[in-house]
């Protein structure tokens, strides 16, 4: 509540009513989606957790009061500086690599990922496109790559041709955040991803020669 939500309120209500603001949030606010069904801008927020109902409040109380542009960031992967190994691809990836085998639970869940390359070009864009874009939140992802745990191992697989994959009957995901996200509304103002899965999984690949976990995660 005080980083998530406080903070940002506070920030915001000491800025001028006229200064551009570009908040970045989160597509965990769709929860669990419909089977097949895409979320877009417009499709009620159910979040499952704090961390994504305070996303949720936040995004709104910007939106509402202040000049500014939201978003809706898919689960980001890539190599960078402060990169985070404990989020789905960047962690499918190193278990790929290092252990050569993975236990899935709920493979079937569903989620959407974007580059940390793109995530940054999204700024870019929005500051150039301010005027157009102002006042309304955008999804932001790989249109291409709204896949399941299961089809995720599999695109990895294609790199590491040696990893096991294996679904547990037993146990379950305490995260269950399950939905397929459309990104057409910040596609319509111009912007365009440049930096694929695959791509990023051979970044990756190529990063853990030299990172090990205990570097780098949230946890």
């Amino acid at each position: 509540m005080a980083v998530n939500f406080n903070a940002v309120k506070n920030l915001a209500e000491l800025m001028n009513s006229k200064q551009m603001m570009i908040f970045p949030c989160t597509n965990s606010g769709y929860g669990i989606g419909q089977a097949d069904i895409y979320c877009d801008e417009e499709t009620p927020m159910l979040p499952i957790s704090m961390y994504g109902r305070l996303k949720v409040e936040i995004e709104s109380f910007l939106l509402n009061n202040h000049n500014c542009v939201t978003f809706r960031f898919a689960t980001l992967f890539g190599a960078s500086p402060r990169m985070r190994l404990d989020l789905l691809v960047n962690d499918f990836t190193y278990r790929a690599v290092t252990d050569r085998f993975i236990v899935l639970f709920e493979p079937h869940f569903k989620r959407n990922y974007l580059h940390v390359r793109d995530a940054a070009r999204a700024f870019i864009h929005t500051l150039d496109n301010f005027e157009q874009m102002k006042g309304r939140p955008y999804n932001v992802g790989l249109s291409d790559a709204n896949l399941s745990k299961w089809e995720l191992c599999e695109v990895i697989k294609r790199h590491v041709p040696d990893f096991d994959v294996m679904v547990s009957e037993v146990g379950e995901d305490p995260d269950k955040r399950n939905y397929i996200v459309s990104n057409q509304r910040i596609e319509a103002t111009g912007y365009k991803t440049m930096t694929g899965l695959d791509h990023g999984i051979k970044e990756l690949i190529n990063g853990y020669q030299v990172i090990r976990r205990n570097q780098y995660s949230n946890l």
